[in-house]
This record gives C-alpha cells, sequence and structure tokens, in this order.
C-alpha cells in the first residue's frame, strides 16, 4: 500500500500535539512516525527536536505511568517495571518512577487486594484460598517474598 510521506515539519506539528496530549515515551513516538510515513533518516532529528522543546521527556513518562498504572489499577512494582521495560524505557527512569510509590501506601493496598480476595472466595477451601489469592496477587504483580510473607502465613486473612 502507497503511503503518503509527510514533510519533516508536517511530522513535528503532528507529533508536537501527539506528546502534548499525553505523556508519551520514545518507543511511541518513533512508531507514530512510522506510522506517519516519515522518512527514516530524519526521526532521531524530530525526536531531538521533541526533547529540546520538553514535549518528550522519558523521566516524566515514566514516573506518570508508573503513578497511573499504581492509582487506578493497583498494579504492583514488578508488573509496572516489567511494562516500562517493554516500552524501552531505560533502567535509571524505571527506578526512579518506582521510588514514586510509597512503601506504607503500596503495603496497605497489598493488605487490602489481600483481603478482598480471599474474602471472595468463602466457597473454596482454605489451601485453595490461599492458593487463589497468591495468584492473583502474583498476577497483579506484587513481589513474591512480600505475597509469601502477608498470605504465606497459617491463619486465614
Amino acid at each position: 500500500m502507497y503511503k503518503k510521506h509527510l514533510t519533516k515539519e508536517q511530522a513535528l506539528q503532528k507529533l508536537k500535539h501527539y506528546c502534548a496530549y499525553q505523556e508519551r515515551c520514545h518507543s511511541e513516538v518513533k512508531e507514530k512516525l512510522f506510522n506517519l510515513g516519515v522518512w527514516k533518516k530524519e526521526h532521531d532529528e524530530i525526536i531531538s527536536t521533541l526533547i529540546e522543546e520538553n514535549y518528550l521527556n522519558e523521566e516524566r513518562f515514566a514516573i506518570a505511568y508508573a503513578g497511573g498504572k499504581w492509582r487506578v489499577k493497583h498494579w504492583g512494582r514488578v508488573k509496572i517495571k516489567y511494562e516500562l521495560k517493554q516500552k524501552q524505557v531505560s533502567e535509571y527512569c524505571i527506578k526512579k518512577a518506582l521510588q514514586q510509590i510509597s512503601q506504607e501506601e503500596y503495603l496497605a493496598v497489598l493488605k487490602k487486594l489481600a483481603d478482598e480476595k480471599y474474602a471472595s472466595l468463602k466457597a473454596e477451601q482454605y489451601l485453595v484460598r490461599k492458593k487463589k489469592t497468591m495468584d492473583y496477587l502474583l498476577n497483579k504483580g506484587f513481589e513474591m517474598d512480600l505475597v509469601r510473607g502477608l498470605v504465606g502465613k497459617e491463619k486465614p486473612l
């Protein structure tokens, strides 16, 4: 299929709007450039312009992404880190983003989710309830040692 190629200025305008609308990472912008049909040799120049004009900031993106997934979906640090790696965010930015999540709040939400899940499995046997609760929390991206410490106790939640 024939794609219409945009000029560098047209692509820059579209990408400024794209980045102003929502925080973006470098890989999302590169993908958008390919979808717009911009010549590959112009990609680096456009991305560097977006960075210089502060439309594109990977650290800001990582902090916003991690905070949003934590507050809205209650993802654990493991899942957030994995998703940021999938988006090719640097290790430094990932660490900085995960530091924004307070440990007290993290543990409180983990306990709340564990209690809710365990309570929702009333019909199941004790060990099945524990296993399903642990699987649920691990799937949400919480660390194994925290989950095991919370759910793995002898007494029920």
